[in-house]
C-alpha cells in the first residue's frame, strides 16, 4: 500500500512537472516574425508591446503581461486593453486593433521607445529571429502601418502596403485637356493638377512643388479635393508658401486626416501660375516639378510638366536682281484678329527684340523696322497670328493684306502651310509715272503763239477790207 502511495505521488509529481514544463518552455522558447511581400529598400521595425508569459495554441489561451516600457501606454488606453493588478493584459471586446496600432506607433516614436529589431528589405521577405515571445507592432518606413501580431512562437505578416505615387499635369488652354506640356503667352495663367495616390495607413505626407523662374505661383489658387469634395485648409492640410528647402510651395497633410484614409484614395491638388517675363523662350521650356515625401524619409519620383512659349522672326526687304535689301521705316502690328484689330501689346527688349507685355505693363502696339529690316517677337502661344503692315517705307507699296502666321505646338513657324525660319515680307517699289516735261510746255507756247499770230493776221485783214 505504501508502495502504491509512493508510485502515485511520483506520478503526480511528474504530471505537475510536465505541466510546469509547458509554461517553462513557453517562457523560454524564442520566436520569429517573417514579413512577406516586403518592399525592397523599405526598412521594417518591430516593437514588443506586451510580453507573452505562456500560451496554449490548441485552446487559444494566452497570458500577456505589460512590460515597463509600455506600462503607461497600456494603462491609459482602457478602451482597448485592460491591465489587472498583476500586470496581465486582456483585450477589450470590440476594440479597433488598427486604431490601437496607430496609437502605439505614435507613442513609440514620441517617447523614444526602444525597438526589438530593424531591417531594410533586400527582397520580398524580411525575417526577425530569436525574439522573446510577445505581442509585436511592426512598422515600416514606407509610411504605412504594417501589422500587429503575436509570436507563438512564429508569426508571418503579409505586407499589404504599397508606395504612394504622384502624377502632375498641366492644362493646354486651346483644348482644355491636361497633359505633360502646354503652350502659353507671356502673362497668361497656366493651370496645374497633381494627383496623389494615397494609401491606407499613410504617414507624413508632404507634397512639394518647385516652379522654374518663368512661372509665378498664385497661392490663392490652391484647392485640395477628394472625390470632388474640397478638403479644409488648416484642418486637413497646411499650405506652406515660403518653404526652406527651395520649393515654391508645400502641402503638408495633417495626421488626423491621414489616419482617416481607410482605402486607396486619390487626392487632387490644383493650382495655377502666371507665365512671366523671365520665361525661357522655346528650348527646354519652363518646367514645374512635383514629388511627395512620405513615411520616414521616402520620396516619390519627381513628376514634371513643361510650359512652352515661342517667338517669330520677321525680315522686311525689297529684292532686285536676286539681291534682298533690308527696308527700314516699315511699320507693323501683330494681332490674333484677321482684321488687325486689338493688336498685341509689346515691350521692347532692345536690339530689335520685343516680347508680349504682361498685365500692368505699358507697351507699344506698332513696330518700326530699322536699317536691318529685321525684328523678333517673343512670348507667343501656339496660335494663328496676323502681321499687318500699317505703313510702307517711302516709295514702296504697302501690303494689300496681313501675313498669316501659324505657330504650332512644337514651335514651328508656318506661312502658307510652309515651315520657315523667319517670316520674309517683301515690298515692291512703285515706278515714276510719265510726265510731260519741257516739250509739253513748248507745245502750249507754240499753239498759243500761233493763235496770237492768227488773230493779228485776221485783225489786219479786217482793217484792209474796211478801208476799201
Amino acid at each position: 500500500m505504501k508502495t502504491m502511495k509512493r508510485v502515485f505521488a511520483l506520478l503526480l509529481a511528474l504530471t505537475l512537472l510536465w505541466a510546469m514544463g509547458i509554461t517553462a518552455f513557453a517562457a523560454e522558447e524564442k520566436g520569429s516574425i517573417t514579413i512577406d511581400n516586403a518592399t525592397v529598400d523599405v526598412t521594417y521595425t518591430i516593437y514588443r508591446i506586451f510580453d507573452l508569459e505562456s500560451y496554449n495554441a490548441e485552446s487559444g489561451a494566452y497570458a500577456y503581461k505589460v512590460n515597463d516600457a509600455w506600462k503607461n501606454f497600456a494603462e491609459t488606453l482602457t478602451d482597448y486593453v485592460a491591465v489587472d493588478a498583476q500586470g496581465y493584459v486582456t483585450w477589450v471586446e470590440g476594440a479597433d486593433a488598427a486604431a490601437f496600432a496607430k496609437l502605439a506607433l505614435t507613442y513609440a516614436k514620441d517617447n523614444n521607445i526602444g525597438n526589438q529589431g530593424s531591417q531594410k528589405a533586400t527582397g520580398t521577405e524580411v525575417k526577425f529571429e530569436n525574439l522573446e515571445l510577445g505581442y509585436y507592432l511592426v512598422d515600416s518606413t514606407l509610411g504605412a502601418l504594417c501589422s500587429l501580431n503575436t509570436t507563438a512562437p512564429d508569426a508571418v505578416i503579409k505586407d499589404k502596403n504599397s508606395k504612394p505615387d504622384t502624377e502632375k499635369k498641366v492644362e493646354e488652354d486651346s483644348t482644355k485637356e491636361y497633359g505633360e506640356k502646354d503652350d502659353a503667352d507671356i502673362g497668361q495663367t497656366v493651370n496645374f493638377k497633381t494627383t496623389i495616390s494615397a494609401k491606407k495607413g499613410a504617414e507624413n505626407y508632404i507634397l512639394h512643388d518647385k516652379m522654374s523662374k518663368g512661372l509665378t505661383f498664385d497661392e490663392n489658387s490652391v484647392k485640395v479635393t477628394v472625390g470632388g469634395t474640397e478638403l479644409v485648409a488648416d484642418r486637413d492640410y497646411e499650405l506652406i508658401t515660403s518653404p526652406t528647402d527651395g520649393c515654391t510651395f508645400e502641402v503638408q497633410f495633417k495626421k488626423d486626416y491621414l489616419d482617416s484614409i481607410e482605402e486607396d484614395t486619390e487626392i487632387v491638388v490644383s493650382y495655377s501660375a502666371v507665365l512671366n517675363k523671365d520665361a525661357v523662350i522655346a528650348d527646354e521650356g519652363n518646367p514645374n516639378e512635383t514629388w511627395l515625401d512620405y513615411g520616414d524619409d521616402n520620396h516619390t519620383t519627381h513628376s514634371v510638366t513643361k510650359t512652352y512659349t515661342w517667338k517669330v522672326d520677321v525680315f522686311k526687304y525689297t529684292e532686285e536682281d536676286g539681291t534682298k535689301t533690308p527696308l527700314e521705316n516699315a511699320k507693323f502690328t501683330l494681332s490674333k484678329n484677321q482684321n488687325g484689330s486689338d493688336p498685341i501689346s509689346l515691350i521692347s527688349l532692345g536690339e530689335n527684340k520685343y516680347r508680349v507685355a504682361m498685365e500692368g505693363e505699358t507697351g507699344i502696339t506698332e513696330i518700326t523696322t530699322d536699317n536691318t529690316g529685321a525684328f523678333s517677337i517673343e512670348g507667343l502661344d501656339a496660335d494663328t497670328y496676323y502681321l499687318t503692315e500699317t505703313q510702307a517705307p517711302a516709295g514702296f507699296n504697302k501690303l494689300a493684306g496681313p501675313v498669316t502666321i501659324v505657330i504650332d505646338n512644337e514651335g514651328n513657324t508656318k506661312v502658307n502651310s510652309t515651315t520657315v525660319e523667319k517670316v520674309e515680307v517683301e515690298n515692291k517699289t512703285g515706278t515714276e509715272l510719265p510726265s510731260t516735261g519741257g516739250i509739253g510746255t513748248t507745245i502750249f507756247y507754240v499753239i498759243g503763239g500761233a493763235l496770237v499770230l492768227g488773230a493779228a493776221v485776221l485783225l489786219i485783214t479786217k482793217k484792209k477790207m474796211s478801208a476799201q
